[in-house]
């Protein structure tokens, strides 16, 4: 299946989030990236439509297995996006954002290629 960018940095937030506190609120999605409430709400909801993220019972934030797995995949080509640049010799602050703007375009083919590179070096 596949979601949109804005889609994808939502369920990337919430994996983030999640890593480190024990429960996600829509409150601390809109908080961290800087959205009004109303954005998060209209964009949890198409994500739990998706099947990618599940509210309990108290209104906490869940990701699906699905959804699970595909945060830790748009996670993963950030950071190796932002290795790659950093290596070649990208300020670590702009290589971060340009991996953000990066990694929703992409091509599997490349962000492979990439990876292998950086594995090798």
């Amino acid at each position: 299946m596949h979601i949109q960018e804005s889609g994808e940095m939502y369920l990337e937030t919430i994996y983030l989030l999640s890593k480190e506190r024990t429960h996600v609120r829509a409150v601390d999605v809109s908080e961290h990236m800087g959205f009004s409430k109303p954005s998060v709400s209209r964009a949890v909801g198409l994500l739990k439509d998706a099947g990618l993220l599940e509210l309990d019972p108290n209104g906490f934030l869940c990701l699906t297995p699905n959804g699970l797995d595909t945060a830790k995949k748009i996670y993963e080509r950030h950071t190796i996006l932002t290795s790659f640049l950093i290596s070649i010799g990208v300020d670590e602050k702009i290589a971060a954002d340009d991996a953000c703007k990066i990694e929703h375009h992409i091509s599997d083919d490349t962000l492979s290629a990439i990876k292998n590179y950086l594995d090798r070096n």
